[in-house]
This record gives structure tokens, C-alpha cells and sequence, in this order.
């Protein structure tokens, strides 16, 4: 049997773990690959890096910061691309608010206090039913990983990264959009509008997941996976 490659892209401050389940879940139908988008300061040149990679074809899931690669991926070599899906993930560029917001956890990181970033948003990144326990356990351990370098840069990037709206219209390929019901920081509502721009595309909601639905729902993502990569 012939598997289909995948390419996985990371969210801000997260490596390999986010995807942990899905890699072992999809082993018998995709051979896996998770991109490094640690080393860049733009959504360009993270894509760039990741192509490089890349097998010639392949199945490619984008979460949060993933996703606005994702979409660069997109705009550089779509050709490429068998089949996309958009996990937790926006389409619209930053509001002067989120980049406020960005700018003060990259100055409380600049001062030393790195290790309180991800504390700090916490509550955000995963339902109130994570925020302690072995989910939590590992996106603090994600982010020992990623490290204060790498969270500057991929903050710099997301603050900078374009309208990709136009970009979903323009999409060919099977698409799958999903999104933890409880995710605050890229909510239901980003997700809808998504799935309304990219015609034919799917949507799934993940019941009890906040932003890290790989995590917190993982077999409910991978099964969403698996009927994807059937499209």
C-alpha cells in the first residue's frame, strides 16, 4: 500500500509532541514528517525552509502559527499540495490589539522571564479541563524545547504575517477545517469563516478541546485526518 506523505507544521512554541498522536495514528496509511519552524522570523521564509524539506507532493496540517505557514505554503507552491487542513487557525492577520498583546509577552521574555510566558497563557491555549495534568505538563515541556530564542522569532512572524482570506479562495485541494468548540484564542467563529471561503472544504468542531485539539482530542483529530486524506 502507497502512503501518502504529510507534512505537519507546529504551532508557536510547540515542536513534534503537538502531533504526536496523529503521527502514530496515521502510521499505517501516511509516511509523516513535522517541520521545524523554529529557526525563522517570517511566515516566508519558515515556508521556504519547509519546502526545502518536503517530499515533491504531499498532504500538508497547519495549527495555529502552522496554518499561517500553511497558507504562505500555499502561496509559494500549491502545486505541491495534495491536501490541506487548517487546525485551530486564523486566516486574518493580527489586530493592532494582538499585537500589543504579542509585544508585552516578548518584552516579559526579554527581560528574563521566558518561563513565565507560557503560565501565562495557559488558560488560553487549552480547555479548563487541561490546564493541569499531563496536556499541560507537555506544552510547558514544548516550550523548555522551543526556547526564548525561537518564540521572539516566531512572534515576530505571526505579528507580520499577511491577509490570507484571498488565499482560501483560490484553494483546489481537498480542505479540512477544524477547530477545538472551546478554543479562545482562534474561535469557532475564525474556523466558519474559513470553511466559507475555501468551497467544498469540510468543517469539524472537536468537542472539549481548546487550541491544541491534537492534544486534547487526539483520536477524534486523527480520525478527522484519516477521512481527509480519503477525499
Amino acid at each position: 500500500m502507497t502512503k501518502t506523505p504529510i507534512l505537519f507544521l507546529p504551532g508557536l512554541l510547540c515542536d513534534a509532541a503537538l502531533y504526536a498522536a496523529q503521527v502514530e495514528g496515521l502510521a499505517d496509511v501516511a509516511d509523516s514528517q513535522v517541520a521545524d519552524l523554529t529557526k525563522d522570523d517570517s511566515v516566508e521564509a519558515m515556508a521556504a525552509r519547509a519546502l526545502a524539506a518536503a517530499p515533491a507532493a504531499f498532504a500538508l496540517v497547519g495549527l495555529s502559527m502552522g496554518g499561517y505557514v500553511a497558507f504562505e505554503i500555499m502561496r509559494q507552491a500549491a502545486g505541491r499540495v495534495t491536501h490541506l487542513a487548517l487546525l485551530d487557525t486564523s486566516a486574518k492577520p493580527d489586530t493592532d490589539e494582538k499585537r500589543e498583546r504579542r509585544r508585552a509577552l516578548m518584552d516579559l521574555a526579554s527581560r528574563g522571564k521566558f518561563k513565565g510566558v507560557t503560565p501565562k497563557l495557559m488558560p488560553s491555549l487549552v480547555a479548563p479541563a487541561h490546564q493541569t495534568g499531563p496536556i499541560a505538563d507537555e506544552v510547558l515541556a514544548m516550550a523548555g524545547r522551543v526556547g526564548k530564542d525561537a518564540f521572539l522569532r516566531q512572534q515576530t512572524a505571526i505579528m507580520n504575517r499577511p491577509d490570507s482570506r484571498p488565499t482560501l479562495t483560490h484553494i483546489a485541494v481537498p480542505t479540512l477545517v477544524g477547530v477545538g468548540a472551546l478554543d479562545q484564542l482562534t474561535p469557532p467563529a475564525e474556523a466558519e469563516e474559513m470553511h466559507s471561503l475555501a468551497l467544498g472544504s469540510t468543517l469539524k468542531y472537536f468537542e472539549g478541546a481548546g487550541h491544541l485539539s491534537t492534544m486534547e482530542r487526539p483520536a477524534e483529530v486523527t480520525a478527522a485526518l484519516r477521512a481527509w486524506l480519503a477525499l
